[in-house]
């Protein structure tokens, strides 16, 4: 009879051991990124390549630097993709919950008088949203929410509960715009061009109110990510690319020649950005109590205490089932 043998689960990673991963997360993002907008422009130049072509170089770098480095130190499942059935209803859910809770905040804004809508040409809105849709979904979204919200925070929710693991992962995302300019500037040099802007916040934008915008942009996206069960990046990756929709269009309509042009009335226009994502942060947390309230079972394993089948149990497990002896 032979003698089965099954291996204990491994203990749990230590806490250094979580947040070095965590780190590494935000390295990738910071590095694709410098990368793709500092390679981008030189492979732009060489193939002869403008406008909507040149952008689109520019992100598929990004994407392709982040994305699969990160699917070869964890499981696509781990970080938060799925089947694509599920998949394309969590990309569905983030985008309508964002784009309600956006609605809703500005129209009222807009009923205030703070926004002025003043022009809409629907072709060039289409338009726009077609482009925009692919370069921000390859350039930010995607590799992001990969890096980020999938293997930086599942590294850290490893370990650490909710709270400890949601400032983790907001830190690492604060982190990674400046890191990026570095990059971008090494990369420029390297390519004999002007290095450009360094710093931790876009050029013309004050630093300490672009970290607070995007720290509250960073609650928004792991309340999306923790909403759902299945495929979960997902819904996050729908939040950001609708945010970023959103943002363009009200906020950078006319510069950005999306069809739209709105007029911000007063100063505090500038508040129904962050307003909207408090909105749908709130929003996701309901739905996410909601719906575990509902599913059979109650309160799920978190990643800490899940247990984990290993390869040889599982296939010991296989030959019970075979009758093995």
């Amino acid at each position: 009879m032979t003698e089965l043998h099954v291996r204990h689960p491994p203990s749990a990673p230590t806490a250094a051991g979580a947040m070095g991963r965590a780190l590494v997360g935000g390295l990738i993002m910071a590095v694709a990124l410098g990368v793709g907008n500092g390679l981008g422009p030189v492979l732009a130049d060489i193939t002869g390549a403008g406008g909507l072509a040149a952008r689109l170089i520019a992100a598929a770098i990004v994407t392709v630097v982040a994305v699969p480095f990160v699917l070869r130190l964890s499981h696509s499942r781990t970080v938060g993709f799925g089947s694509p059935g599920a998949s394309l209803r969590a990309f569905l859910t983030g985008v309508g919950v964002t784009a309600a809770g956006a609605v809703l905040v500005l129209g009222a804004g807009t009923a205030m008088g703070l926004l002025v809508w003043q022009q809409l040409d629907l072709v060039t809105l289409v338009g726009f949203l077609v482009t925009n849709t692919a370069v921000a979904f390859l350039l930010e979204a995607l590799p992001e929410e990969t890096t980020l919200r999938g293997y930086t925070w599942t590294s850290l929710r490893g370990r650490f509960g909710p709270a400890l693991a949601v400032l983790g992962t907001t830190a690492v995302f604060m982190l990674v715009p400046g890191t990026s300019t570095l990059v971008t500037a090494g990369m420029a040099r390297l390519a004999g061009d002007d290095p450009g802007h360094i710093g931790i916040a876009p050029e013309g934008q004050h630093p300490v109110h672009y970290l607070i915008l995007l720290a509250i942009f960073s609650l928004t996206l792991i309340a999306a990510r923790a909403a759902l069960g299945h495929a979960p990046l997902w819904a996050a990756i729908g939040t950001h690319l609708t945010v970023l929709t959103a943002n363009r269009i009200v906020l950078q309509g006319e510069d950005r020649d999306t069809g739209v042009t709105v007029e911000q009335a007063s100063g505090d226009a500038v508040l129904l950005v962050p307003l909207y994502l408090v909105v749908v942060t709130i929003a996701f947390l309901t739905f996410r109590r909601v719906t575990r309230r509902h599913t059979p079972g109650g309160a799920r394993l978190t990643p800490r205490h899940r247990p984990r089948v290993t390869d040889a149990a599982a296939h010991a497990a296989g030959r019970r089932q075979g009758g093995s002896s």
